[in-house]
C-alpha cells in the first residue's frame, strides 16, 4: 500500500451562512433525537468528511425568530439591538442532495443552548448552520479503521461506518451513558462493535470505562488509523494510551474533544 494512498488530505470549504427549518424528527434512543433539516438555502451543502462539523445556531427557544448574521471581510457580522443565536459545533449526519435533506443528531441529556432548541423543536421550527469551513479527509484505503467515542461522537462514528467500503475492517468503541442508549449502526465492511456503559463519571482520578476498554483491544496487523472523540479527560487518556504504550505514530491517531465536563461546549483537537 503506498504512502499516497494513506495521506490525510485539509481541505478548504468557502463559508455560507444558510437558514433552514425542521422537516421531521426522528427518535433514534432515549438519549438521542434525529431532526432532519431542508430549505432552499440548504442547496449545494457540501461536507468531505465524517468529521467535519458545522456551527449551528439556534433561537433563544425552539420556534422564536432566528435572527441570523451576515458574512462580512471580517467573519460573521450580527445586527445591533436583536438576539444573537447561540452557536454549537455538531457532525453533520447525513447530506441528501436529492432530497434536500441534512440531517442533525443531538444528544438530549447534555446541557446547552442547542440541547434545549432540539429537545423542544418541532417541524417548520427554523435554525440556522454556517459550514463546514473544512474537511479533514481520512483515507478508507488503510488496512483497518479504529473509532473510539461517547454518545458525543455516535453521528461521526455511524456516518464513517456507513461510509467505508465492503472490503474495510471497521473496529468501534462507544460509551454510553445506559442500555438505553445504544443504536444500530451498521457497516458494508467487517465491523466489531463494542458498546460500554458507564453508569457514573470517575471522579477520583481512577481509570475511566473508555481507556480500561480500550486497553483490552488486540489490534488487527497491517496499516490503521484511530479516530477518537468525546469527552476531554477520557480522550486524553485514550490517545496517551495509544500513542505512548501502544506505540502507534501520532500522525495516525485524530482525537478530538467535544465537551470537558467543566465545560460543556469546548470543542478542541489533540495535536
Amino acid at each position: 500500500m503506498t504512502d499516497d494512498l494513506l495521506a490525510v488530505r485539509r481541505v478548504r470549504h468557502p463559508i455560507k451562512v444558510r437558514r433552514l427549518e425542521v422537516k421531521r424528527i426522528t427518535e433514534l434512543s432515549p438519549a438521542m433525537r434525529r431532526i432532519t433539516l431542508t430549505g432552499p438555502e440548504l442547496a449545494g451543502f457540501y461536507s468531505a468528511s465524517f468529521d467535519d462539523h458545522v456551527k449551528l445556531m439556534v433561537p433563544e427557544r425552539a420556534g422564536a425568530a432566528l435572527h441570523l448574521p451576515v458574512l462580512g471581510e471580517q467573519g460573521l457580522v450580527f445586527a445591533e439591538g436583536r438576539p444573537k443565536p447561540a452557536m454549537r459545533d455538531y457532525t453533520p449526519r447525513r447530506y441528501d442532495p436529492v432530497a434536500n435533506e441534512l440531517d442533525i443528531d443531538f444528544v438530549l441529556h447534555h446541557e446547552g443552548p442547542a440541547t434545549d432548541w432540539a429537545t423542544a423543536a418541532e417541524p417548520g421550527h427554523a435554525l440556522g448552520i454556517a459550514g463546514p469551513r473544512g474537511s479533514f479527509v481520512i483515507p478508507m484505503a488503510f488496512d483497518w479503521h479504529l473509532l473510539i467515542g461517547d454518545e458525543t461522537a455516535i453521528p461521526a462514528i455511524g456516518r464513517r461506518l456507513e461510509e467505508l467500503p465492503a472490503e474495510a475492517t471497521a473496529i468501534a468503541i462507544i460509551k454510553v451513558k445506559s442500555e438505553q442508549a445504544r443504536q444500530a449502526l451498521a457497516s458494508q465492511g467487517s465491523l466489531q462493535l463494542r458498546w460500554v456503559v458507564e453508569a457514573g463519571l470517575p471522579e477520583s482520578g481512577g481509570m475511566g470505562a473508555l481507556e480500561a476498554a480500550v486497553r483490552e483491544l488486540v489490534l488487527p496487523p497491517g496499516e490503521g488509523y484511530v479516530w477518537a472523540a468525546g469527552e476531554y479527560s477520557d480522550i486524553k487518556a485514550v490517545r496517551h494510551y495509544l500513542a505512548t504504550e501502544l506505540g502507534i505514530d501520532k500522525s495516525r491517531i485524530r482525537a478530538a474533544s467535544y465537551w470537558r465536563r467543566s465545560q460543556p461546549d469546548s470543542h478542541e483537537h489533540f495535536e
